[in-house]
């Protein structure tokens, strides 16, 4: 599938590169905290929330492939347009089968661009009809390509919280992480959904904006970085949102591999764990949230996904052994990444968590 916008570059996975294998990322990241002389575990035990449980499954976030239009240099999913992983019917209908009886309060679609599934629409109308909550995490140039122009209205008729990745409000800083022609693109799907409703005062359809830096350092206050984003979005085109949140870049897949390139692995692991923050430990999105692998396997979160570290051993470990006793009670799978999650004020697909 050509991309219109942004770069169609191969990913670490068509490339065969060697940070496209989890089990050696894994390795990189604790060999890069180990100079720093500290462990998540020991850090989490420091500030008396060991054993990290999870608090109940609030949100199943279900990754419905890893293709996508686009070939961002941050991306953590190492998507893509030649990556082929798609959820499979057999796995989709076990997902709806859950969400239409187990009472899941939100459910979070994501990808790659989760709106190239085939039936992604038909999750979208299912999990509303069984009075889940349904947030899209939209990359915004996917609604520019032609068989894709639905979208914005579909969102609105359906209600449907629309978070999009918008690195910066500026064109060189968004074009620099995401490719040339990004920007624009994504300001137009804003402007089309500011015309219907989402962002607005007087509206309740919910547009969030997601920013993480175009660079190695942490991001700023989510609350004075919303208010500047509001203020220049609005003033500079016109634009309107809901929300900003803030996502640190997580060092794993094609982040962790620029790292590499540039020679600040470590120096990027020591600031994470230096901003180690025990209150954005006590709020990490895990403890509410189950993610669902386009493959059926159950993981604590999305990144862990990426790095492929299932729940731990004694609970359910696919969508096809839900039981949810067990694992609204798990304890959560850690790694060194999760640094990534606890530095400064927190980061989380709901952004700051402290």
């Amino acid at each position: 599938m050509a991309s219109l916008f942004g770069r169609v570059l191969p990913t670490l996975h068509k490339r065969d590169a060697p940070l496209a294998a989890a089990a050696l990322q894994r390795a990189r990241l604790n060999a890069a905290v180990a100079t720093v002389g500290a462990t998540f575990e020991s850090s989490l035990a420091g500030a008396g929330l060991a054993p990290l449980r999870a608090a109940g499954v609030e949100v199943l976030q279900i990754n419905v492939g890893r293709k996508c239009n686009q070939t961002c240099r941050h991306c953590h999913v190492d998507a893509g347009p030649d990556r082929t992983e798609m959820m499979s019917d057999e796995v989709m209908d076990r997902c709806l089968q859950i969400i239409e009886t187990a009472n899941i309060r939100t459910v979070d679609i994501t990808g790659g661009a989760p709106e190239l599934h085939k039936r992604w629409r038909e999750l979208v109308e299912r999990s509303i009809a069984a009075g889940a909550r349904v947030m899209d995490r939209c990359n915004l140039t996917i609604a520019q390509l032609p068989n894709y122009r639905y979208l914005p209205a579909f969102f609105a008729e359906h209600r449907v919280e629309v978070v999009a990745s918008l690195p910066h409000y500026r064109a060189k800083n968004t074009d620099s992480q995401r490719g040339a022609g990004v920007f624009e693109a994504s300001l137009a799907t804003l402007r089309e959904l500011n015309a219907l409703g989402y962002g607005q005062a007087d509206s309740d359809l919910s547009l969030t904006l997601v920013a993480n830096p175009v660079g190695t350092y942490l991001p700023g206050n989510q609350a004075a970085l919303e208010a500047d984003w509001r203020r220049q979005l609005r003033r500079l085109y016109g634009i309107e949102f809901t929300n900003l949140f803030t996502i640190t870049n997580m060092p794993i897949s094609r982040f962790l591999d620029h790292l590499e390139e540039t020679g600040q692995t470590e120096e990027y692991l020591s600031r994470l764990v230096t901003a180690f923050n025990p209150a954005a430990a006590a709020n990490v999105m895990c403890r509410t949230t189950l993610s669902v692998g386009w493959d059926g396997v159950l993981f604590d979160c999305d990144f862990n996904q990426m790095l492929e570290v299932p729940v731990q051993a004694n609970v359910p470990q696919t969508i096809f052994d839900w039981d949810r006793a067990a694992l609204d009670g798990r304890e959560i799978v850690l790694g060194a990444h999760c640094f990534g999650c606890t530095a400064g004020a927190g980061s989380s697909c709901g952004g700051a968590t402290a």
